[in-house]
């Protein structure tokens, strides 16, 4: 009869690289580059004193916030971007609606 030992599913051991640790959680991702940019990466890893695992993960996590970050930008077109400058500086007047429903409001805040 196999021991307990024997059966159980091996524990994942994490990788530790430079504060960040990866364990069998985590998802792989690979990539095919040329001989030079891997000299690159490899030698701007060694100068931040990091893996080239753990220095890629991080420009690939820097890279990919400011794309999302840019990405939710708010972006007008010129006409767009004048339209809403006029608004700030002369907005429209309050139609009778307008002053009817904020006359009710304070009102009714006012008890």
């Amino acid at each position: 009869m196999p021991t307990k030992a024997a059966t159980a599913k091996p524990e994942a051991k994490p990788v530790v690289g430079s504060g960040r640790s990866y364990t069998a959680g985590s998802a792989r991702l690979e990539a095919r580059i040329s001989l030079d940019l891997h000299g690159t990466v490899k030698r701007a890893a060694e100068i931040q004193g990091r893996t080239v695992t753990d220095f890629v993960v991080c420009a690939l996590q820097q890279a990919a916030s400011q794309a999302i970050a840019q990405a939710d930008q708010l972006r007008l077109s010129a006409s767009d971007q004048a339209a809403f400058a006029n608004a700030l500086i002369a907005p429209a007047r309050p139609k009778a609606a307008l002053k009817r429903a904020f006359a009710r409001a304070d009102r009714l805040l006012a008890d």
